[in-house]
């Protein structure tokens, strides 16, 4: 991926982590299954919802690390070898789908139902912060 100008500005010092977030949100968006959705609950609470049909609970898994929610799904090769399909729509294949979350978010569970995994995120309001800047005399 090409790097963006705008971060390269000389005026925007210590914004790599920014640049990072940007490029990894730009993957993510190129991937293409399973489908999903994203919905906003109110409240800073979101549910973001994969059609995963054929995958049971124990072959899909999500994970949080460095603010980048991953959601996979495994299948196990050849189980089912011995079936014929004179037609195959459902997809077979394993995923890996990324989304990056923003900082506070909290992933608050998982749900797979009716062949969609529902998860869960919440945003909790920051407890508010005042801290008092000393200011001492010149001399």
């Amino acid at each position: 991926m090409n790097r963006s100008i705008l971060f390269d500005s000389p005026f925007l010092l210590g914004f790599e982590h920014t640049r990072a977030l940007v490029e990894r949100a730009a993957k993510a968006a190129a991937e293409s299954y399973p489908p999903y959705n994203v919905e906003d609950r109110g409240d800073g609470s979101i549910r973001i919802t994969l059609a995963v049909a054929g995958f049971s609970p124990d072959q899909l898994e999500v994970t949080v690390e460095d603010r980048q929610l991953v959601a996979t799904g495994r299948r196990e090769a050849g189980a089912k070898a011995e079936e014929a399909y004179l037609h195959r729509g459902i997809a077979a294949r394993g995923f890996i789908r990324t989304f990056v979350l923003a900082d506070g978010m909290v992933v608050e569970g998982a749900v797979l139902e009716h062949g969609l995994l529902h998860i869960d995120l919440a945003r909790p309001e920051p407890e508010r912060r005042i801290v008092k800047v000393p200011i001492r005399g010149a001399g």
